[in-house]
């Protein structure tokens, strides 16, 4: 053997050895310190099953269920354990009252990661369950949860609903897996981290066959699911109800709120939905059809909506005249069925000429407050109409309008107060106070929820400031809301000037105005009704008030879509509100079925 050829076997002997030794290194590894594959070979053994809590139930302000949670099933199947020689299909189907075709599907799906525990069915109920279990199906099993149930009926878009994760909710909420559930709008939304609890685990054995031989290492891994947190709500559940039937049938909302708290009462988006339809197998298609309804039901017009909020503004605007010194209440303005600059004109109904601040306001005088608005826009001391209209748009904002409140609603909108850059790119900076003299009687672009119309009523009614309106009264375990709730917000002008506006709003109610059906007997109601021009068919219905004038315990906004007068619509089904609180009983019986029956055309949603 020549010495090349001595230098290539030795070459070769250590190269061989090298991978021997490598290879022994790894197999050591692998069996005295890597624990993956131990693990893995544990798992063809073990059955990790997770435990859902029960959410946490709702309870309106007097303690009546509003939301209940009721025993539930899930069937889950794991594609390898399933019997070889096959199963009763039809058998199970029966018991569990799964369709057959969607069955075979979930097999399918399932056969693809045949390892996987797979949940086939949701929402098998009790009686299901015990049926089932009777039967010994192989690879099959049942895991406990519980799905919502709503005593009372009531409250669609208040409530909200429960449905499963998919991949757009995980960035919101990612310690969630795709089909578990959570709480999707309204309050089960809102207040989803103290409803939801805390899920538990447990760990079984199981044998070849897929059969369960008992707990894994006696329990010590397992955890308990902790339920959720109860809630109670600021709502009155019956007159959440009486609310609802009233509004049955009408488009648009009421919210009613109580002003010492800030607490809502009672909160209707009309059409509402039955939010046991959202519950159960049936679930998708009752969503399918809400979402092809023409009217919406599942949009919250109470926080959500941006809508004009015609003549009941002229509030604000007495408000702001009084405050920047450009109006007395003793100061009296024509009327002669309207208000005329030249080709200018904005129409007025028919009533004595001229008025004070007080008969404005109760017969809600068109050019009284167009002669209010120019004065502060017009104002000498800010030089310009530009300056004046920022002054005036301050003002505004600290009612609450332009912005959100801060309430606990998730979606709750901003509405809309137009600024002076808005008018400046829709008139080339060529415009005055002329220009934009539609928003004296709450028109033009001037858009708000019903929730800040609602809390309008609230300030008027506390003579300049409001607590954020809020739909939980109390959460279990917590000694207090979040403080902002209880912080008192102040508008921009002195308490003393609301007094003229109070006179007007109760002379409105109960002396001369418009507003003269809202009267209740010892109740000392103040209203003002509102007339929304509506480029869709009808003008829109609506009417605030709130009661007594003196130490108030509500304070109600009702829009009605196309009702036409403030009066005509809006007034009945706000005053009813009010009664039905205050006195607990409804003594116009014949009013109420008026209201029942109104059939109001809507052109934009029903051709």
């Amino acid at each position: 053997m020549s010495g090349e050829e001595y230098v290539r076997m030795r070459t070769l002997q250590v190269v061989v050895l090298i991978v021997f030794g490598v290879i022994a290194a790894r197999l050591c590894y692998l069996q005295l310190f890597d624990t993956k594959y131990a693990e893995l070979a544990k798992a063809n053994a073990l059955r990790r099953e997770v435990l859902y809590p029960p959410r946490g139930e709702v309870y309106d302000r007097n303690g009546e269920f509003l939301v209940q949670s009721r025993e539930c099933y899930d069937l889950m199947v794991v594609s390898r354990d399933i019997d070889r020689r096959g199963f009763d299909t039809a058998l199970l189907c029966s018991v569990t009252g799964i369709p057959r075709e969607k069955l075979e599907k979930e097999l399918r799906n399932a056969a693809a990661y045949p390892r996987a525990p797979r949940m086939i069915a949701n929402y098998i109920s009790k009686e299901d369950k015990l049926r089932f279990d009777e039967c010994n199906f192989r690879g099959f099993y049942t895991v406990y949860r519980t799905a919502r149930q709503y005593p009372r009926k009531v409250g669609g878009n208040l409530l909200g609903y429960v449905g499963e994760v998919n991949s757009s909710m995980l960035r919101r909420y990612p310690e969630y897996r795709p089909g578990e559930y959570v709480g999707v709008s309204g309050v089960e939304s809102a207040y989803e981290s103290e409803l939801r609890g805390r899920k538990g685990v447990r760990i079984r054995e199981i044998d070849t066959h897929g059969a369960i031989k008992g707990s894994y290492m006696n329990g010590r891994y397992d955890t308990v699911p902790e339920p959720g947190k109860y809630i109670v709500c600021t709502i009155d559940a019956r007159l959440q109800l009486f609310a609802e039937e009233l509004m049955r049938g009408k488009v648009g909302a009421a919210v009613a709120i109580e002003p010492a708290t800030g607490e809502i009462l009672m909160m209707v988006s009309s059409p509402t939905y039955d939010p046991d339809e959202l519950v159960g197998r049936e679930r998708g298609n009752h969503y399918v059809e809400m979402m092809n309804n023409k009217r919406h039901p599942l949009f919250n017009r109470a926080v959500s909506a941006k809508y004009p909020p015609g003549s009941t503004f002229k509030l604000v605007q007495g408000l702001i005249g009084l405050q920047e010194g450009v109006l007395r209440p003793s100061d009296r303005h024509p009327c002669r069925e309207g208000y005329q600059v030249g080709r200018l004109s904005m129409k007025c109904h028919e009533h004595a000429s001229p008025v004070d601040l007080r008969y404005a306001v109760s017969t809600s005088c068109n050019a009284y407050f167009c002669y209010v608005f120019r004065d502060i826009l017009d104002n000498p001391k800010y030089g310009g109409v530009k300056n004046g209209f920022d002054v005036w748009r301050e003002y505004v904002e600290s009612f609450g309008f332009g912005r959100k409140l801060g309430s606990d609603f998730l979606n709750e909108g901003n509405g809309y107060v137009p600024d002076r850059a808005f008018y400046d790119r829709r008139y080339r900076g060529s415009w005055n106070s002329l220009t934009v003299l539609s928003l004296a009687i709450g028109q033009g672009e001037l858009g708000c929820t019903p929730l800040q119309m609602a809390n309008l009523a609230a300030i008027v009614a506390n003579r300049g400031y409001y607590y954020i309106p809020h739909i939980v009264k109390r959460v279990e375990g917590r000694d207090s809301l979040d403080r902002r709730f209880y912080e008192r917000h102040y508008t921009k002008v002195d308490p003393k000037y609301f007094e003229p506006i109070v006179e007007g709003m109760w002379s409105s109610v109960n002396r001369d105005g418009t507003s003269w059906r809202a009267r209740i007997e010892g109740q000392d109601v103040c209203g003002k009704t509102g007339t929304a021009q509506n480029p869709r068919g009808r003008d829109h219905s609506t009417f605030l008030s709130f009661a007594p004038r003196n130490n108030p315990r509500i304070a109600v906004s009702v829009y009605v879509e196309n009702g036409g007068f403030g009066a005509s619509a809006a007034l009945p089904i706000a005053s009813l509100i009010e009664e039905y609180y205050l006195t607990d009983t409804v003594r116009r019986p014949e009013l109420v079925e008026q209201v029942k029956s109104m059939n109001i055309y809507y052109p934009a949603y029903d051709r």
